[in-house]
């Protein structure tokens, strides 16, 4: 396919244009039909792992050990939720609380070394799924397809981390309004 100057694909009988190709490159890679999502949430939450530790985790990879009351406002919920979510992070020793030395009325939460290893397992449990998949690709495709990925990595080191996108919960999703059903 010829793209113009401006990158656009030339839309020739047959052929098809840039705007076609991104359309399918993101249909193949963001399928997530509700039995993929319920396995994946069964695999990514098995035993007592739920997704408010993790992004509590998330939160604490990111910012380092933190106080309650930022862990709370981070989280956009009360001191006493956020003391009700350590409670039960502490119970399956994900994460730890600490007093202050200077000011003892400071609790700082921190991830225990098993809260550490959470993402560590999640990324071998994904490298293993993936390799698996890889593995029935031929190797003109793999090259292909990393070819793609880096192009993928340099675009999206190019547009930057703060490239502002719609929000999943905006729009429809944030006033409570639903599609109709088909």
């Amino acid at each position: 396919m010829a793209l113009n100057s401006h990158g656009d694909g030339e839309n020739r009988a047959g052929s098809r244009t840039r705007r076609d190709l991104v359309e399918d490159l993101l249909e193949e890679m963001t399928p997530w039909n509700p039995q993929e999502r319920m396995s994946a949430f069964r695999s990514f939450l098995s035993g007592s792992l739920s997704l408010i530790h993790i992004h509590v985790l998330t939160i604490l990879e990111v910012q380092g050990r933190l106080s309650m009351s930022h862990l709370a406002e981070e989280l956009d919920v009360s001191v006493a939720s956020a003391t009700g979510i350590v409670d039960r992070m502490e119970q399956r020793r994900l994460v730890t609380r600490r007093h202050g030395d200077t000011d003892r009325r400071v609790v700082s939460v921190y991830p225990t070394r098993i809260g550490s290893e959470v993402f560590a397992r999640l990324r071998r449990h994904r490298r293993d799924k993936l390799k698996k998949v890889l593995g029935q690709l031929s190797d003109a495709e793999l090259a292909a397809f990393l070819t793609g990925l880096r192009a993928i990595r340099r675009a999206r080191a190019a547009v930057g981390p703060d490239a502002k996108t719609e929000s999943p919960t905006s729009g429809a999703a944030r006033t409570g309004d639903r599609e109709p059903a088909s």
